[in-house]
C-alpha cells in the first residue's frame, strides 16, 4: 500500500516548494530580486494559468492587449532548465548596469498532449513600478537556433 506524501509539492520552476520559492512573488508579498527569479515565477504562473500575474510582470511597452491563454488549449508544463544562470551571475558581478538583464532557459510542456520545447533568451528591465518600488519586468525574447 502506498502512502501519500504530506510534504509540500515542489514549485513548478523546480524549487523546493511554492511557499519558499515563487509563491511570495506571485501573491505580491515579495518582489522578485532578479530577472531570473521573475522568469522562474512567470514560468510557475503559466503552470498555474495565472494570467493576471503574467500581465502585471510584462513591461507595458510590449504587454499584449489580447488574452494570452486559451481555455481550448490544454497546456501541461513539464519542466524548466535555466541555461545561463551561472554565466549571468558572473557577468552581473562585473556589470554596473543592473537595470537590464537576460535569462536563457528551456521550458518543456505539452499542448493538447503533444510535447513541445521552448528555448528562449528573455530580456528584462528593472524600473520603478506603481508605488515607486524597483521591479523587474519581462520585455521580450528571442529564440536561438
Amino acid at each position: 500500500m502506498s502512502k501519500k506524501s504530506t510534504a509540500p509539492a515542489g514549485c513548478h520552476c523546480g524549487g523546493p516548494s511554492l511557499a519558499t520559492c515563487c509563491g511570495p512573488y506571485i501573491d505580491g508579498s515579495a518582489i522578485a530580486p532578479s530577472a531570473e527569479a521573475l522568469m522562474r515565477s512567470r514560468y510557475t504562473a503559466y503552470g498555474q494559468r495565472n494570467e493576471p500575474y503574467l500581465l502585471a510582470t510584462w513591461h507595458a511597452s510590449t504587454r499584449p492587449a489580447e488574452p494570452i491563454m486559451s481555455d481550448e488549449e490544454k497546456v501541461q508544463w513539464l519542466g524548466l532548465e535555466v541555461k545561463s544562470a551561472l554565466r549571468l551571475r558572473q557577468r552581473k558581478a562585473e556589470d554596473a548596469d543592473l537595470t537590464k538583464d537576460t535569462v536563457e532557459f528551456v521550458a518543456r510542456f505539452k499542448i493538447n498532449g503533444r510535447a513541445q520545447r521552448l528555448h528562449e533568451i528573455s530580456n528584462f528591465v528593472r524600473e520603478p513600478a506603481e508605488g515607486g518600488d524597483l521591479r523587474w519586468f519581462y520585455v521580450d525574447g528571442s529564440f536561438p537556433e
